[in-house]
């Protein structure tokens, strides 16, 4: 990026004006008086996915009910038989016997309950993708073909870690996933350049190899994603960047330049991939479209956001609304002053961004049907944390805190946020903190499973002794999981005794 740290320095005080002139309490978007039915809303797609969002949620609301009911019946001479028959009926899974067995001399352990529950209602989830997910996959316009039509073999996004972007393919950006699209998490979208630059390596290999159909002309495309609040800026923005909405798109654009720097330093001018910056608000699941310029250059003040789109072109037929996009993204991208960039984006680019800004109302509409306008809870509500590498099998808003980590030592900070979200959310009510530890392996590797489970082992030791006080007081648990990148295993459970070798 070109004097990018220079010119956020100059300009912020001015930006931060900007950035923050939000209303004080996001509303529903739509006009009074009008029924709000926008001519490039999917309604079928949104109807799908509530449908596939209330499924999904269901198999973890259910759990304490569930176990209240258990908890009532503890004393019944025949209680472990009608309590795994009350569990298989109504969570569609038996509990641990051993947490049964003994509840008439001890007590049944809640805390335990609870999270063995909450990983098993996890585990579900991932087991059942395929069919929960196929009704709207189908449906999804920005598929791998159109990517490819964009000219992109693949399509890296790196979004913040935090939970109430789980959804960001499907629902907020509306993208079809696959291995296409590749998705890591990361604490204020400050993704691992050097990672970064090995995986974009590895996909120029396959790519130059005949590996990724169709993919012998068409490039790769990062994406940084981070976040916002309207309603409550100083509060509920990422918590990475203390909620300062201006540092956290300083810093995933600075990491955006970093990379292409890093690669056209290694392979030569010109080998940098292209990039793109997003910004979500998490009230409403609106975005930002930064765009970039002929250059490939992204400045942070020239961007698109889809709250404005919907409220111009609602009432519009189809034909116009699009007209009006594409017109306020022409504007845009002849902005002058702190806005103006050198020259138009590429064609492709220019389509890949209208897409995802016509696709982004239909989101926009579907939390103002399914979500009253905004959602309910604006920060984090998540049902556990998971440490280690996010399985990217369940897309859903909220769905687990996660805690990117290589070791528990770097990753300290994430994990201790984490850890202080579920003191509040869980600890307060003397529920156990769930901790599901995960990596992927590749099962092309040899020893892959074996070491991926060996690195679960001690990773789930090293979070046992920073939270000792917990783990020892029982309100800590922790389960093992690992996944194969290129096999069918998905998310399978590890217990301590298992060697790695088994599937």
């Amino acid at each position: 990026m070109v004097n990018t740290r220079k010119r956020f320095a100059a300009m912020r005080q001015a930006a931060a004006a900007r950035y923050d002139a939000q209303p004080a309490r996001a509303v529903n978007v739509i006009a009074p008086g009008r029924d709000g039915k926008h001519a490039l809303v999917d309604e079928e797609l949104n109807q799908r996915l509530a449908e596939y969002e209330k499924r999904v949620r269901a198999r973890f609301s259910a759990i304490e009910p569930v176990l209240r009911q258990i908890s009532a019946m503890q004393h019944a001479e025949d209680f472990v038989w009608r309590a795994q028959e009350f569990a298989r009926e109504r969570l569609g899974y038996e509990l641990p016997g051993k947490l049964l067995e003994n509840a008439w001399i001890t007590g049944l352990d809640m805390g335990a309950l609870n999270a063995a529950c909450i990983f098993r209602s996890f585990a579900q989830s991932v087991e059942l993708a395929g069919q929960d997910q196929a009704p709207w996959r189908e449906r999804i316009a920005l598929s791998a073909e159109f990517l490819l039509s964009c000219g992109y073999h693949t399509v890296d996004i790196s979004p913040c870690a935090d939970g109430r972007l789980q959804g960001l393919l499907s629902f907020i950006l509306r993208m079809v996933p696959g291995e296409n699209v590749m998705v890591k998490a990361y604490a204020g979208a400050l993704f691992d350049v050097e990672g970064d630059v090995a995986d974009w390596t590895q996909r120029e290999l396959d790519r130059l190899t005949g590996g990724i159909p169709g993919g012998e002309t068409a490039n790769y495309l990062k994406i940084a994603v981070y976040h916002y609040s309207a309603s409550e800026p100083g509060h509920q923005g990422c918590a990475a960047h203390g909620s300062n909405d201006q540092r956290a798109v300083e810093a995933a654009l600075a990491r955006l330049g970093e990379l292409r720097a890093a690669i056209e330093n290694t392979f030569g001018r010109g080998a940098a991939p292209d990039i793109l910056l997003i910004g979500v608000n998490t009230d409403l699941d609106t975005i930002r479209v930064h765009l970039p310029d002929a250059n490939g250059e992204v400045n942070p003040y020239r961007f698109v956001d889809t709250v404005e789109l919907y409220q111009a072109t609602l009432g519009m037929d189809a034909q116009a609304a699009r007209a009006h996009i594409a017109q306020a993204v022409a504007r845009t991208e002849r902005a002058d002053g702190w806005a103006q960039g050198e020259g138009e984006m590429s064609a492709g680019m220019r389509a890949l961004v209208l897409k995802l800004l016509e696709a982004n109302l239909s989101q926009i509409e579907f939390v103002i049907r399914h979500h009253d306008g905004r959602y309910a809870v604006l920060g984090h509500d998540e049902a556990f944390i998971c440490a280690g590498e996010a399985p990217s099998y369940v897309h859903l808003r909220n769905k687990y805190y996660y805690a990117h980590l290589d070791t528990v030592e770097e990753g300290a900070a994430d994990m201790d946020v984490g850890i202080n979200i579920f003191t509040g959310l869980n600890v307060r009510r003397g529920l156990a903190i769930p901790v599901l530890v995960h990596y992927h392996y590749s099962s092309r590797v040899p020893g892959g499973r074996e070491r991926a489970v060996a690195r679960c082992r001690r990773v789930k030791a090293a979070i046992e002794s920073r939270y000792a006080d917990l783990f020892g007081s029982g309100l800590l648990h922790c389960q093992m999981a690992v996944s194969d990148r290129y096999g069918s295993e998905r998310c399978a459970f590890v217990d301590d005794q298992d060697d790695g070798a088994g599937h």
